[in-house]
Formats: C-alpha cells, sequence, structure tokens
C-alpha cells in the first residue's frame, strides 16, 4: 500500500475524531466553561492521558510493532505472532493493574504534587475523584493499543485510527445529557462527575472495538499464566528507554499543568482548548504519518536498504511539511476568529476567546516542530534506537523548564506555549543532527528548497487570511450558520491562494506526488 493511501486513510479516520473532538470541546466550553471545575476536570484528564502516552502509544508501540511485524513476516509466521502477544498480553495486564492500584491509592499526592500550594480546598477534592474514576481508562487503552498494533503490522489501519472517535462520541452525549440534568437542576459539579465516569465507559466501547478487529484479522488473543521469555523481556529492554523518552514528554505535560496552576483560574482550561486546535492539524498529519511509515521503515532498514528508507523519510518530511506549513499559519493569523467561532457561547465569554486565542497563536509557532518529531522519531524506532529519542526529550525538557522560568511571570499563559515551543525546535534540530552525523538520513538541497517554496505560499495565504479576517468579523461571534460561513471562506481562501501558489512556484512537484500514490514493494 502506498505511503500516501495510508496516510490518507489514518489521516482521514483521525480527521474524524479530531472533529469530533472538536465538537466535544465546543460543547464542554458551552456547558461547563473555563472555571475552577473545569481547571480540576481537565488535570485529572490529564493524568491517564499522560500514561496512555508514555506506556501504551509511546514505548509500547515504538518497540511491538516492529518485533510482532518480524515474527508475523519472517519464518514462524502467524502463530509465532499470536504466541508473541499472547505472551505480552499476559505480562502487560498483570502490570496495568498493579500500576492502577498503586496510583488509586497514591491519588490524593499525585494532585497535590500538581497543585498550587496551598492546594486550593474547593478544587483539591474534585481533582482527586475525578482522576480515581478516570485512571482505570489506562487498563482499557493500553489493550486497545496492543490490539493497534497487531493490526497495524497486517496493514489494516483502519480500526486503531478510529477507535478514539468512539470517546469523543460517548463524552458528546454525556455532555448533552449533562447540560439537560443542569437544566433540571443539577450542579456543574454533578455533571462534571458524570462525564468523568463516562471516559471509563468509554474505553470498555473502545476495547470491544479493536477486539473485533483483531478476530476478524485471524488472532484469539488470550491470557496465558504470565512468564518473562526471552522476546518479552527484550521487549521490555527496547521498550524501558523509549518509556524514559516518552517519560520526558510527558514530565513535560505535567509541569505544563504546575506552571498553569500558578496563574490565575482557567489558565488550564485556556491552554486544554487552544492546544485542542493545535492537536488537529497535527493529529491528521504527524501522527497518521508516523504510524504509517514505521512498518516500512522497519523492512526497508532491517533488509539494509538504506536508499529506500531515506527516500520514504525524504517522502513523509515533504508531506508533512506541505500540510503542516499552512496549518500553522492559518491558526496563528485567524487565532481569536477561530477560537471565537468554535468555543465562544454560553459559559465560555468573548474574554475567554480572546486569551484562548493569543495561546493559540504561541502555540501554533510549533506546530512544523512537534510533527516533524512524530516523523523523525520512527527513523530511530526502526533501528531498535529508542535511547537516542530519549536524550532529544530530555533536552527539550530542560530548555522548557527555563523557559518557563523565564516567561511565566513575564508573559503567563502565553509564556508556557512560548516555552513549549522553543523545546520542540531544540528537539528536531538534535534529531535532524545525529542522523546526519551517523549516516542515516541527510535532507536533499531539492527537498529543502520545495520546504522553502512552501513558506513562501504559505506566507502569501497568511497575507490573504489577515485581509479575509478584517472583512467577517461581525460573523464570528454571530449565529451558527453566519460562523460556519466564515469559517469555509476562510478555510476556503486559504487552500485556494496557498495551493494555488504552491503549484506556480513548484513547491509541489507533480512526480514527487506520483510516486507518493504508488504501492509500496
Amino acid at each position: 500500500m502506498s505511503l500516501l493511501k495510508n496516510v490518507g486513510t489514518i489521516g482521514s479516520l483521525t480527521m474524524l475524531s479530531r472533529i469530533a473532538g472538536m465538537a466535544r470541546e465546543m460543547i464542554f466550553a458551552r456547558v461547563l466553561g473555563a472555571n475552577a471545575v473545569t481547571d480540576a476536570w481537565f488535570q485529572a484528564f490529564m493524568i491517564p492521558n499522560v500514561f496512555r502516552r508514555l506506556f501504551a502509544e509511546g514505548a509500547f508501540s515504538a518497540a511491538f510493532v516492529p518485533m510482532f511485524s518480524k515474527r508475523l513476516h519472517g519464518d514462524g509466521g502467524i502463530e509465532e505472532a499470536r504466541s508473541f502477544s499472547a505472551d505480552v498480553l499476559s505480562v502487560l495486564l498483570p502490570v496495568l493493574i498493579a500500576l492502577v492500584a498503586v496510583f488509586e491509592i497514591a491519588m490524593p499526592g499525585v494532585i497535590w504534587l500538581l497543585s498550587e500550594k496551598p492546594a486550593d480546598p474547593e478544587v483539591y477534592p474534585l481533582a482527586v475523584d475525578f482522576a480515581r474514576i478516570m485512571f482505570p481508562y489506562i487498563i482499557l487503552i493500553s489493550l486497545v493499543t496492543l490490539f493497534t498494533g497487531i493490526l497495524n503490522s497486517v496493514s489494516r489501519f483502519a480500526p486503531g485510527a478510529s477507535f478514539p472517535i468512539i470517546l469523543n462520541i460517548v463524552l458528546v452525549a454525556a455532555l448533552l445529557g449533562g447540560e439537560r440534568w443542569m437544566a433540571s437542576g443539577a450542579s456543574l459539579e454533578q455533571v462534571a462527575y458524570a462525564i468523568a465516569w463516562a471516559v471509563t465507559g468509554a474505553g470498555v466501547m473502545q476495547l470491544a472495538w479493536l477486539y473485533y478487529w483483531v478476530r476478524v484479522e485471524g488472532f484469539r488473543p488470550k491470557l496465558i499464566w504470565p512468564r518473562i521469555t526471552p522476546e518479552v523481556k527484550r521487549l521490555s529492554i527496547i521498550a524501558l528507554p523509549a518509556a524514559i523518552g516518552g517519560g520526558a514528554y510527558q514530565i513535560n505535560t505535567l509541569l505544563q499543568f504546575f506552571f498553569l496552576n500558578q496563574l490565575e483560574d482557567g489558565s488550564v482550561s485556556y491552554m486544554n482548548y487552544a492546544d485542542r486546535l493545535n492537536q488537529l492539524p497535527l493529529g491528521i498529519i504527524g501522527i497518521a504519518l508516523a504510524t504509517a511509515i514505521l512498518p516500512n521503515l522497519s523492512k526497508f532498514i532491517g533488509g539494509e536498504d538504506e536508499e529506500r528508507a531515506a527516500s520514504l523519510q525524504s517522502d513523509a518530511i515533504e508531506l508533512a511539511m506541505l500540510l503542516t506549513i499552512p496549518a500553522a499559519v492559518a491558526l496563528a493569523v485567524c487565532a481569536e476568529p477561530f477560537v471565537t467561532m468554535i468555543f465562544q457561547g454560553g459559559r465560555f465569554d468573548l474574554a475567554d476567546a480572546a486569551v484562548t486565542g493569543e495561546v493559540l497563536a504561541a502555540l501554533v509557532m510549533g506546530l512544523p516542530a512537534y510533527v516533524l518529531v512524530k516523523v523523525l522519531v520512527p527513523n530511530f524506532y526502526a533501528r531498535a534506537d529508542t535511547r537516542t529519542p530519549v536524550i532529544a526529550a530530555f533536552i527539550s525538557l530542560t530548555v522548557f523548564i527555563a523557559f518557563n522560568l523565564a516567561f511565566l511571570d513575564r508573559f503567563g499563559v502565553i509564556g508556557v506555549a512560548y516555552a513549549s515551543v522553543i523545546g520542540a525546535w531544540i528537539n528536531v534540530a538534535f534529531l535532524l543532527i545525529v542522523l546526519a552525523m551517523r549516516g542515516h538520513y541527510r535532507m536533499p538541497f531539492m527537498l529543502l528548497l520545495r520546504i522553502a517554496r512552501q513558506v513562501i505560499a504559505a506566507a502569501a495565504m497568511g497575507a490573504a487570511l489577515f485581509y479575509a479576517r478584517d472583512l467577517l468579523t461581525d460573523w464570528f461571534s454571530a449565529g451558527l450558520f453566519a460562523r460556519l460561513g466564515a469559517l469555509m471562506v476562510l478555510v476556503g481562501a486559504a487552500a485556494i491562494v496557498y495551493f494555488g501558489l504552491a503549484f506556480a512556484l513548484r513547491a509541489i512537484d507533480r512526480s514527487r506526488i506520483a510516486a507518493l500514490t504508488k504501492k509500496a514493494s
């Protein structure tokens, strides 16, 4: 299957998920707003998500997918792959249960560490309760990731890319039900509790969905008595550095919440809503590309075909920048209008939208860097090198902490966004330098030239959006259809100007696009 088709499959389903997630955040903003209760909910929701990214999507996927693919396509075939996945499942599940038990007991201390000192006596118990309700989600989503890795290894990308939609649909339903419940007298806190329980319920549904597709592909996941086989031990050895590296990213996330908690109420919510828009292109482009290229990179590098591996890496970077650069420019220029059109209403007023827009404008300056990290890291994972991304992540973390200390008092929540951006670009620079020094990958001059042309086309698009934005000011906070109309005008104008100029400037090479659509052999 071609890179473009794989990315299209994953990206389109991820787009549906992100749109559903955007709808979720829109309704969340209107129903619950930006206040101390929502700050507590977002902080609690972040904790299982940190461990999901650390143990499930990060370290586990990086180690499991290449090892499972090797067994599946090796002499042992599907039987050896089944045996390996059963061994992993039987060790993984008890570890996850023990982890959840420890954190359920220690959760008051975890929340205290993340809270402003002294902890708010009204918000603190809520955050502890919310986190305890949602933390078992880590068990469910880790098993989902195991099944997703199995499916990705047989080029069945759709189920793994679609399962986040389930969470968003369940939470939207819970929020709409919560709005009606509040209309009949329920408190904001009661509705927040109900939505926390909906997270765990959605995890059960997600696991059932992936389990069904794994069985369709001929795998029968089963629990056996846990045993540390040589292959499970090797998986742990490979995953540990990735977990440490992922830990740096997640420590970054935890520290971000710590710094935000030193600011005024609503800061956590402002960052969350801004990051939701920032995550839309990151998920569609960066995660889709990273997921699609890892199996093929592993195959080319395992076969010592460095030329094809380098070509695939260049294709991924070119496609990523072609889509990410204009997204970053558009979000920066139209940050406040986009936030106003999407989130403003109910308990989320125009003042909230203005602050969130400023945070978004700062945050998207790092969007190309976030995507490049996603695209470059598989080159290391395919070589069973999980150590180098660890070093890059900790360098980025150190930079993030240093700039937060410098920016927090002066710039507030926007300073936290700037610190994240600087750390991300340092990470990219380190990864590219190491790849070049080791002779694994150097960006070709023609690729750099096409990216420069993409930047020129995006700058022209930004100028057009700046003009169109001012013409549509009255539409941004008007009725639903006026907002949708303004959004369509801005997106349409951006697409016409950017892609028109990109073709004219040869920032898009037709022969390269044709190459991307060829089926990988």
